[in-house]
């Protein structure tokens, strides 16, 4: 019963008094503990209401504290479970989006072969997912560590960029994402490597490689850049409704970046409603 009891005061708390949550706990995890709660509760619920005073009065007012700690489970599993069901909605939308992006863009080059696309990875996945939906870039500090090779690579394929030769950057920067896949610089690398391709006109090879450098790291700094980048590139295949589905994005999506007035004014440019 005292275990009981001690764990109602503590629910009874204000939220600031209580241990931090960790921010790593998914949405399952924190149904599992209301769920715990919820058995506690019902077990206080059941001592309080088999224990009288000797005059036989209940302890109704801990009852009624009871009750107002039973109301508020209810309401915060109710809400788990609808911000459950939104993030499903949203993961299943974007899973959709980006395979058929992806069948766009294969059909469109010609030694793409369809079949061997496979299965497109869930949104948010563990792995690298594959367009609309989190490595910061460069400057990233919490991301996988940097071997001195790895390092190395990426920079003689930016060498080859900043020099001009971008048939050369573009196979240095393909080879990096190869050779180190899931690695640090992996968004920098699809990403540079788009700007590459882009410099020789090679705009479907660019779409490929910007859609991987945004979807594989939706929350990077170089995202928003990457999801307008990939916006233009379509433009220039003559996708144009996705095209401006896709710039309308950047504002949706990250509405501080600096990149939302390039997507506007790209959006103008093509009359996109």
């Amino acid at each position: 019963m005292w275990r009981a009891l001690i764990l109602a005061c503590l629910l009874a708390l204000p939220a600031g008094t209580a241990p931090a949550q960790d921010r790593a706990q998914t949405l399952a995890d924190i149904r599992q503990e209301l769920s715990v709660l919820w058995v506690e509760i019902q077990r206080l619920r059941t001592e309080l209401s088999t224990t009288g005073s000797p005059s036989g009065v209940a302890g109704g007012g801990t009852l009624e504290r009871v009750d107002a700690i039973e109301r508020e489970l209810r309401r915060l599993t109710s809400a788990t479970e609808d911000l459950q069901l939104r993030v499903d909605s949203v993961v299943s939308d974007g899973t959709n989006r980006i395979g058929d992006l992806e069948f766009r863009l294969c059909e469109l080059e010609a030694d793409c072969d369809i079949a061997s696309l496979g299965e497109t990875p869930t949104l948010g996945g563990g792995e690298a997912s594959s367009l609309l939906s989190t490595l910061p870039s460069t400057s990233n500090t919490t991301g996988p560590s940097l071997a001195e090779a790895e390092q190395g690579d990426f920079d003689a394929a930016m060498a080859d960029y900043e020099a001009g030769d971008y048939a050369a950057a573009a196979a240095g920067f393909e080879a990096y994402t190869e050779t180190y896949p899931g690695g640090a610089l992996s968004a920098e690398a699809h990403f540079w490597r788009g700007e590459a391709e882009a410099e020789q006109g090679a705009w479907n090879r660019a779409a490929r490689a910007y859609l991987a450098s945004f979807s594989g790291a939706p929350d990077a700094s170089r995202a928003p850049q990457s999801l307008y980048r990939l916006g233009v590139s379509l433009n220039e295949l003559g996708q144009s409704d996705e095209s401006c589905l896709t710039l309308g994005e950047v504002e949706r999506r990250y509405p501080e970046s600096p990149f939302v007035e390039d997507a506007r004014a790209t959006m103008a440019r093509l009359g996109c409603n």
